[in-house]
């Protein structure tokens, strides 16, 4: 297996983990608004949420910026430009 394909594997991977922790995020704040004295459900909240901060920024160093808009520092050059797109 080439580089370029691990490269591939594990920035999918990452993806995934993004997209799934971002789901959990989404769902127990929706819960948490109906709930908001539920202790168990904030601290899987925050723990979330935590995990979630340290899986973008591990893509980020690896990858590049997940968005434009003043949420990660950019390498020069400009790196939102550059293929893959994190949604592709």
């Amino acid at each position: 297996m080439g580089k370029n394909c691990y490269n591939s594997n594990q920035r999918n991977a990452l993806l995934r983990q993004i997209q799934e922790l971002e789901f959990a995020a989404v769902e127990l704040n929706l819960y948490l608004d109906n709930n908001p004295n539920n202790i168990n459900a904030l601290r899987d909240y925050n723990c979330i949420t935590e995990d979630l901060m340290a899986a973008k920024k591990k893509y980020e160093m690896m990858f590049g910026p997940l968005t434009n808009f003043g949420y990660a520092k950019s390498k020069a050059p400009w790196q939102w430009v550059n293929e893959p797109w994190p949604w592709e």
